[in-house]
């Protein structure tokens, strides 16, 4: 028996809590399929919370994330009873920014690690219908965001003369250390993989706006400084306007690409198309000691309470957890068990007979629970 591991779950609001239950159970799976002992602590988080207890998660719960071996997040946020968009605290920040935010900052997980792979029979949501737009074999390559500055640091106010809003700033934030290290992790990621689809090459792209930003600029040259370390990783630099485009029609040039905070949030959820979309998307926040796993979709209220989201992504996170925790620990039934489940959701992608709604339409639709029990099966 391995462990036991402390795992903190961050269920959070409407989706986030449902596709984390399916996730328990993928947990409950391979702890005993693996020999593995997971000591779990559930900490309520997000909007529904804040409306309920003035808060946006429970008091300690920064001590316990910080001490966990592995979080694990669903999503939070949730409209504001009173309408005008999600409910806020009353400082200004979304109520579940603690969970979010906060802990990306407090715990330095200056990494945000998306991978985009299409998995062989997941069909694209095109106007409305399925179809298959890009080919599996063209699509695998893996974001980079750095994860704790940007236009996230919050350096920004909102003027308001006789109390009406009149000028608002957003300061950006870019320093050498946090670009040096995303950079660096990106260009060692590289190392590790087999190169660009269309022609095998090791690839980092560096996305940034450079013709008319300072941050970017700099951004620029810190690339261009790392990449020397590097000789045999090819180094690419791409406007990220341009970039979007290129992404769309060329997804196969493309390895390893690495921006900054506000580029990356932005071009990961575009990034996420080309893999079937939100419901297949997996965020990993990482840092030199802790880390944070989460799909990057959101709460979904329309769709909450009806078994019917996609629970992949979530899973998919699960197993990235897991792997991450196996390297980090250097304890093999981790790492295995990480493998048996992403093995697990590829196989029921690609049998094609229990999916959800996001993926085969309405009319084929398997609820999220069976999705579950498809990748249990084979687990």
């Amino acid at each position: 028996m391995s462990g036991p591991f402390q795992i903190v779950l961050l269920p959070g609001d409407g989706a986030g809590a449902e596709v984390m239950h399916q996730a328990r159970r993928v947990l409950d799976r391979v702890a005993e399929a693996y020999g593995l002992q997971f000591d779990l602590e559930e900490i309520p988080c997000g909007g529904q919370y804040y409306l309920q207890y003035g808060r946006d998660w429970p008091e300690g719960s920064e001590r316990r994330c910080a001490a966990a071996d592995l979080i694990l997040l669903g999503a939070v946020g949730w409209p504001d009873p009173d309408g005008g968009g999600p409910v806020t605290m009353k400082d200004g920040k979304m109520a579940g920014w603690n969970p979010v935010i906060g802990n990306r900052l407090r715990l330095d997980l200056y990494a945000n690690i998306r991978p985009i792979k299409l998995y062989d029979g997941v069909g694209h949501r095109i106007s409305g219908r399925q179809q298959q737009v890009w080919r599996p074999e063209n699509v695998d390559m893996v974001f980079l965001r750095e994860n704790t500055e940007d236009l996230y640091v919050g350096a920004g106010t909102i003027l308001r003369p006789a109390n009406i809003a009149q000028v608002a700033t957003d300061t950006r934030i870019i320093t050498r250390r946090a670009s040096e290290r995303i950079i660096r992790l990106a260009f060692q990621t590289a190392n590790r993989r087999q190169g660009a689809p269309t022609d095998g090459k090791k690839r980092v792209t560096a996305v940034v706006k450079n013709n008319v930003l300072d941050g970017c600029r700099m951004f620029t040259e810190i690339f261009a400084e790392v990449a020397r370390e590097f000789p045999e990783v090819e180094p690419d630099v791409a406007i990220v306007d341009a970039f979007t485009q290129w992404l769309i029609t060329e997804p196969e040039r493309y390895d390893v690409v690495v921006t900054t905070n506000m580029f990356g949030d932005i071009v990961t959820d575009l990034a996420s198309v080309l893999q079937g979309g939100m419901g297949m998307a997996v965020g990993c926040n990482v840092g030199d000691q802790h880390g944070m796993f989460e799909p990057i979709h959101g709460t979904a209220p329309p769709f909450a309470g009806q078994d019917k989201l996609n629970p992949m992504a979530m899973i998919g996170a699960l197993a990235e957890g897991l792997r991450w925790l196996g390297a980090r620990r250097q304890v093999r039934e981790l790492s295995a068990a990480a493998s048996a489940v992403e093995g697990a959701i590829r196989d029921v992608v690609k049998a094609g007979d229990v999916l959800t709604f996001d993926l085969v339409g309405k009319d084929r639709a398997a609820p999220m629970s069976a999705v579950t029990d498809a990748i249990l099966s084979r687990v």
